[in-house]
């Protein structure tokens, strides 16, 4: 899988260890696979629920790690949910267990409950928050005490031009997006003096099953010029690709920064 990339610039994450939650596809799974492309072993995470959460499936992330290791990396699949802190726990301690160190958390697990805001009860709000921003608390959490011990860290948070700019119906997610972003400029500060670096990405619209749903008069709107200046919805490894640098131990006067991936939207420029 290295030598796929070879004449391509790399960044060298041999002997790296990272944990990506909801792996089992869409932009978890590229980034897994771009780690495991560049030599980290990679704890793939994901619980296999459908897109707004409900049930389970260990066929998603055992898919991503068979994909990893036929193309010659390394790679063991994780099924906790990230909702609960035993399974944040669980997910950490894979890592610990399996391959001794824990250098990477990204925190892309996440579920869709859209309904305008007047219509939202709690069943759609609590999910929400339970997958994307409790999880990344009882994920990050014990990381990071790993991470201090050890002296190094890089952990990435998934946040979202809806939380950032606003989309009709999805209060929960926003806000539960926008928590990331506190979290992120917390941590930036505690994790500074152990070398650990803390960043995220505001990804636009990008061809995921997370937005399999969204209508074709929507994903017109949303690729037109008039609101990316590249005029196309974004791909999952495009991501992937610009993330890979606030992940490398190269980066380290990098932290606290919200980067958006989003094809001309400008995103974090609205901030």
């Amino acid at each position: 899988i290295r030598d796929s990339l070879r004449g391509a610039e790399m960044v060298d994450f041999q002997d790296r260890v990272a944990i990506v939650t909801g792996a089992g596809g869409g932009l978890g799974r590229e980034h897994a696979l771009l780690l495991a492309s560049r030599g980290a072993a990679v704890v793939v995470n994901d619980l296999g629920g459908s897109v707004s959460g409900e049930g389970a499936n260990m066929s998603a992330a055992d898919a991503v790690v068979a994909e990893i290791k036929a193309a010659g990396g390394v790679a063991v699949a994780e099924h906790s949910s990230v909702a609960d802190p035993g399974g944040g726990a669980a997910i950490v301690e894979t890592a610990i267990n399996k391959y001794g160190r824990i250098d990477i958390v990204i925190n892309n697990a996440g579920i869709l409950r859209d309904k305008s805001f007047a219509n939202m009860g709690p069943d759609l709000v609590h999910p929400v928050l339970d997958v994307h921003l409790r999880g990344a608390f009882y994920v990050t959490q014990p990381a990071f005490a790993h991470m201090k011990e050890q002296g190094y860290g890089r952990i990435l948070f998934t946040t979202s031009g809806s939380g950032v700019m606003g989309n009709f119906g999805q209060a929960n997610y926003a806000a539960a997006k926008m928590g990331l972003v506190g979290l992120m400029n917390v941590l930036k500060i505690e994790g500074a003096k152990y070398n650990i670096r803390v960043n995220s990405v505001a990804p636009g619209l990008v061809e995921t099953p997370l937005t399999e749903r969204i209508t074709s008069s929507d994903r017109a709107r949303a690729s037109s010029e008039a609101m990316h200046a590249l005029g196309r919805v974004g791909g999952a490894d495009e991501v992937a690709r610009a993330i890979e640098w606030l992940l490398s131990p190269e980066s380290g006067w990098i932290t606290g920064q919200t980067v958006g991936v989003d094809g001309g939207l400008g995103t974090v420029r609205s901030a």
